[in-house]
């Protein structure tokens, strides 16, 4: 970090000049080409020399170890304007000529692609101190909450295999309905089935049937897609418990039961 002080006697008051800060020659550097608003890649030598000797007589007083790394900077600077301002030798065809201020400029990416990182970590330990981390704490009302329907009660003598072979069931009787000569007339097209429409007709149906057959249930549908969507039907409002379900034996037709207000 650098601090210069200029002071100047006006009338026994003196008057202070500090400087701006840099942490370096090649932070004064690009200092000085922003405020130029020039290209890294063409460093106008002369000016940014005689700019950069300015700020050097400036700094006078400052420590000597500060001043050194500048004082080197400035004698790059200086046999850098000496070559741009002699003739530049000759050159075979085909080879380019070199630029004094190629190296200049490579130390000066460097510095800055450093200078940008640094910048971005300590941008990243601020965040950091904004992380807290608090112990789950759950309200005494959530804690004591109870769901309406015991799940497990609902589902306690079933199983997804049962259902699963009544579906598979079901749906082989299906397919034996369907002829084999017949159904390869004309086009057959796409049934769209709305699940919800399905869950609907279901509710319906259970308010003036409060107990009936899974099994005749699915067999009464049309076509194999009706069957897939009253399946899902039937576990969605096993789920939101507004039907139950009851198999007395393995193997035996499940039982529905209807909790829906008639």
């Amino acid at each position: 970090m650098i601090k210069v002080t200029q002071y100047v006697g006006v009338k026994n008051m003196d008057l202070t000049i500090k400087l701006q800060v840099f942490e370096g020659p090649l932070d004064l550097l690009l200092h000085l080409l922003d405020k130029n608003k020039v290209n890294i890649y063409d460093i106008p030598i002369v000016e940014i020399t005689n700019q950069y000797m300015e700020y050097i007589h400036q700094m006078q007083k400052s420590d000597l170890n500060i001043m050194s790394e500048f004082l080197v900077m400035a004698a790059t600077l200086i046999d850098i304007k000496a070559k741009m301002l002699l003739p530049a030798p000759e050159v075979e065809e085909g080879e380019e000529e070199e630029d004094p201020r190629a190296e200049l400029v490579q130390q000066l990416l460097e510095y800055k692609m450093y200078k940008y990182i640094s910048e971005e970590l300590k941008d990243r330990q601020l965040d950091a101190r904004k992380v807290l981390f608090k112990e789950p704490s759950i309200p005494e009302e959530v804690s004591a909450y109870e769901e309406p329907v015991d799940l497990d009660e609902l589902v306690s003598n079933l199983t997804l295999q049962k259902l699963n072979d009544i579906f598979q069931s079901i749906m082989k009787k299906q397919v034996d309905k369907i002829d084999p000569i017949r159904s390869k007339f004309g086009k057959i097209q796409k049934e769209e089935v709305s699940l919800e429409a399905c869950m609907d007709h279901l509710k319906n149906y259970a308010r003036t049937h409060r107990t009936f057959s899974f099994r005749s249930l699915l067999e009464n549908q049309r076509s194999k897609m009706q069957v897939i969507v009253t399946f899902l039907s039937i576990l969605e409002l096993m789920k939101t418990g507004d039907i139950q379900i009851r198999q007395d034996a393995i193997f035996d037709d499940i039982e529905i039961t209807s909790k829906i207000a008639a």
